[in-house]
């Protein structure tokens, strides 16, 4: 019996058989791309796990979460083989009246990243404050105020420009910028450096140092591209009823944005603010330069005064990660400080996401049109 074909079947001509190959090719792809991601996290979960996890109660590594980074001293006594930080170490030695021992040191190989934890906390959380303040800001003037033209035109691809300028020349902009040339308020004049009398005060241009403020304004700028686009983009999808509809009821320009257009922009945004997390966490090279330290021997809040907060460096999980796995000798004791360190970074990244994700959930679900 002959099969007729279906009218509206599609012939099998070379196009047809050209896209099928070029769907595989793409699929194939994917499937490469989702295998790549799932080795690379499985490896890190698996063998960091083991480094945050403990087989018995509380069944977490307390002292990795909670203690700052030292050296392990791995020596024998009596024995037995003792592999201690600084701090038992030395206890360890004026409790056996300071024996004679053959030890082996291992930097940062002892200890935990609770210091790394917080100042990654502190750059995450300031930096995208400033980025979403900034970056929010100008997409609401280009879309809302601008009248177009050669200059909008200009703006727009120069923010386009700025995102795929590569890190390490943000990390050398905040250096020159924000640490070295950044002004400061002071009573009096620095002769050292350019300054600028105001009256009641001086304003040396003597740059903030390695600090916070460096690192937030350095990765805030990094970031702004990503946070202008999707906002703009997001601002663009309300409806242009909304505005018309609160000008026509009299409301100013900015009351009508205020609130009839960026509360229904604002889970779009969120989703610029989720991309801006991903890059403003990950990033090593723009901190190295303005805020990050490999050791510092407070915590952020260890300040005389509130405002030395703002001008002080920190400890940061990517930098530390970087200077264990390249600036010392690699062995079994640095790789698990390694994955431990790693494993708690993209823990902490996800959570700090999840919060984004769950706020433009929650204003999606409040905001409909």
């Amino acid at each position: 019996m002959n099969m007729q074909t279906h009218p509206f079947t599609k012939p099998q001509t070379s196009a047809v058989r050209a896209e099928r190959v070029a769907f595989a090719f793409f699929r194939g792809a994917t499937y490469v791309v989702l295998l790549a991601a799932t080795i690379i996290f499985g490896v890190i979960f698996i063998k960091g796990a083991d480094t945050v996890f403990t087989r018995h109660f509380p069944f977490v590594n307390v002292a990795f979460l909670t203690e700052a980074p030292e050296t392990l001293h791995v020596f024998e006594h009596d024995g037995q083989k003792h592999e201690l930080g600084d701090r038992a170490f030395r206890a360890y030695m004026e409790e056996k009246k300071n024996p004679t021992v053959s030890e082996e040191n291992y930097v940062y190989s002892a200890g935990g990243i609770f210091p790394c934890i917080i100042g990654t906390f502190f750059l995450v959380v300031g930096s995208m404050a400033i980025a979403l303040f900034v970056g929010i800001s100008a997409a609401v003037f280009l879309n809302e105020y601008s009248k177009g033209g050669r200059v909008v035109e200009f703006l727009r691809l120069a923010i386009l420009n700025l995102a795929g300028v590569p890190s390490i020349v943000f990390g050398l902009f905040g250096f020159g910028l924000f640490v070295l040339f950044a002004p400061v308020l002071g009573p009096t004049p620095d002769p050292s450096h350019l300054y600028l009398p105001l009256g009641f005060a001086y304003l040396n241009f003597s740059g903030w140092g390695v600090s916070l403020l460096s690192g937030w304004f350095t990765l805030a700028f990094m970031v702004l591209p990503v946070v202008i686009t999707a906002s703009e983009e997001s601002l663009k999808a309300v409806p242009k009823g909304f505005r018309e509809g609160s000008l026509a009821l009299g409301a100013t320009r900015w009351e009508a944005i205020r609130t009839n257009v960026l509360p229904y922009a604002m889970p779009g945004i969120l989703t610029s603010s989720i991309l801006g997390i991903a890059r403003v966490a990950g990033e090593t090279a723009p901190i190295m330069f303005t805020a990050a330290y490999v050791v510092s021997d407070r915590l952020p809040w260890q300040v005389d005064r509130f405002v030395d907060v703002f001008f002080q460096g920190v400890m940061a999980l990517p930098y530390h990660i970087y200077v264990v796995s390249s600036k010392i000798p690699q062995n079994a004791y640095t790789e698990r400080v390694q994955f431990g360190t790693a494993f708690v970074f993209l823990a902490l990244v996800l959570c700090i996401a999840l919060s984004s994700v769950i706020l433009r959930g929650r204003l999606r679900a409040r905001y409909k049109w």
